[in-house]
């Protein structure tokens, strides 16, 4: 067997213009464990960088090798057991005999995991990728600023996904040939000098081996030039470029009665907080306006709503009562793009229910470019919900998901926010 292993002389930076490359190779495998990390984080750590883990099988890489080809079946000298064709079947229990307290291959081998790390700017970039606002527009060219980024030339720092190959590269062999030409033409002078010698008919042998250990050095000196180092890298430089769009404001509203039990109300936050970065991220001066509700609704700071304690009964109207108040009071629908997202388990007073859909259907959706209802609940779904399900057929800005569990918010997240087709 024949492996090809790269053993240039390289700098600290050996595998930095590969990283790209990785990235964009493997990004189903990175995303789908960008998307794991959602569950497992707490609330307070949903937004920094991540250590990705990639099964090992997944990264494997194609190899030459001798030998004959195809698939063979051979019977080996000294067989008594088995015939040609015979299927040898895999030994039962672990791989190995020893006493660790790890779980052994099952076929008797195997090898680690491969983990790298990634920044909060990638973590961040493959966290909202291919999200936006739905139905945003251009009322009036205010406040709103949608940043988009635009290459702006080159830079020799930056993050490693922004790597431009040909440029490093191209700076490598620059600096390469800047190095090495006045020894290769010293090497080559010495070399003719040494041929000229080797052919008198009495060569001077001091003088040749003097020669000969130059030439060694000069050879050693040129190859002890990095094939690449740090000052060779080129990023890709962007910008963000301010494009002014209109106004817009999101609701959030969040149920935080008795029935909402603690590991409900968390998931309502890592969906608040996710929603949260995805706006302060994408665009620029995006209002946000959070309510409360149990029995009574409340606008609240960013503080108070995602800590505090308050609890009650339920009445989920009055929390869009008080939305609708708002919106009458400061957000005029001609000027604003009006967005908002409510979250809850469903539970609500059975006479509660029908007087929502009918505050939704007939003063807030046709304001509302978007309204999202999250119920979360691994329950079958309550009054509400099926009330909210009447008016799915009559308004395309009303969506509503569930949510059983932690690792749901992320999938549900991308689905209300996906980019939608020009």
């Amino acid at each position: 067997m024949a492996h090809f292993i790269d053993r240039r002389l390289n700098g600290k930076n050996k595998s930095a213009v590969n990283r790209q490359r990785f990235i964009r190779r493997y990004k189903q495998q990175i995303k789908k464990a960008v998307s794991d990390a959602i569950s497992q984080r707490s609330v307070t750590d949903i937004s920094s960088g991540e250590s990705v883990t990639i099964p090992s099988k997944d990264i494997s890489e194609p190899f030459f090798h001798q030998g004959k080809g195809g698939r063979r079946q051979i019977v080996h000298p000294g067989n008594d057991q088995f015939s040609e064709g015979d299927r040898i079947k895999r030994p039962q229990g672990g791989g190995g005999s020893g006493g660790g307290q790890g779980d052994a291959s099952s076929d008797g081998e195997g090898s680690d995991d491969f983990v790298f790390s990634i920044s909060k700017d990638e973590y961040l970039d493959l966290l909202f990728e291919d999200l936006e606002l739905p139905n945003l527009k251009k009322n009036q060219l205010d406040k709103l600023i949608l940043y988009k980024n635009v290459r702006a030339g080159y830079r020799s720092e930056g993050v490693p996904s922004n790597i431009d190959i040909v440029r490093s590269l191209r700076g490598s062999l620059a600096r390469r040939v800047a190095m090495t030409a006045d020894k290769k033409a010293k090497l080559r002078d010495l070399e003719q000098k040494l041929a000229y010698m080797d052919n008198e008919p009495v060569p001077d042998q001091k003088l040749m081996r003097l020669l000969q250990e130059e030439i060694s050095t000069l050879k050693q000196r040129i190859a002890g030039v990095p094939f690449i180092d740090s000052f060779d890298l080129r990023f890709r430089n962007f910008q963000k470029r301010p494009e002014p769009t209109s106004k817009a404001v999101m609701f959030c509203l969040m149920d935080v009665s008795g029935s909402m039990d603690q590991a409900t109300k968390d998931m309502a936050k890592r969906f608040y907080i996710l929603l949260y970065l995805f706006l302060s991220r994408s665009y620029k001066n995006v209002e946000v306006v959070y309510i409360r509700h149990h029995t009574q609704a409340k606008e609240v700071d960013e503080h108070e709503f995602f800590y505090s304690q308050e609890t009650g009964g339920t009445i989920v109207s009055s929390a869009i009562k008080l939305m609708y108040d708002i919106v009458q009071e400061r957000y005029n629908p001609v000027e604003w793009n009006i967005y908002a997202a409510q979250a809850s388990d469903g539970d609500n007073w059975t006479d509660d229910s029908a007087p929502c859909a009918e505050l939704l259907a007939n003063k807030l959706l046709p304001l509302l470019r978007y309204y999202a209802y999250i119920e979360i609940t691994p329950r079958a779904h309550q009054s509400l919900w099926q009330e909210y399900e009447k008016l799915l057929p009559g308004f395309d800005n009303f969506a509503i998901e569930h949510i059983k569990e932690i690792s749901d918010i992320y999938p549900v997240f991308r689905e209300l926010f996906k980019k939608q087709a020009a």
